[in-house]
């Protein structure tokens, strides 16, 4: 659990901070004439924060897990945050908000 949480942190560094767009579903893809109506800077902050945030849950989970002796905490957080973060990772990064209208 804690290896898939440090896993996400590192992904959002290298998205946000490292500038691997590729790594972003779809825009590896856009012609060069559609990257430039994206805000990429934009939709890698998304990611960051998304990841940081699973990972802090799976981590959470982990810790809660620990301290009541009971293992099914840690599945639940586990699950929980990929089915919390995703939907949000993929609705808040194509919204219209990281459309530049040029």
């Amino acid at each position: 659990m804690i290896a898939v949480a440090i896993f996400f942190i590192i992904l959002g560094i290298l998205i946000k901070y490292g500038k691997l767009y590729f790594l972003i579903a779809g825009y590896n893809t856009m012609s060069k004439e559609e990257k430039a109506k994206v805000d990429v800077d934009g939709i890698a902050t998304v990611f960051r924060n998304a990841t940081f945030g699973m990972a802090f849950i799976m981590i959470i989970g982990y810790f809660a897990a620990t301290w009541f002796a009971n293992p099914e905490i840690e599945n639940i957080a586990f699950y929980g945050a990929l089915i919390v973060g995703i939907p949000y990772l993929l609705i808040r990064s194509n919204s219209k908000k990281y459309k530049i209208d040029k």
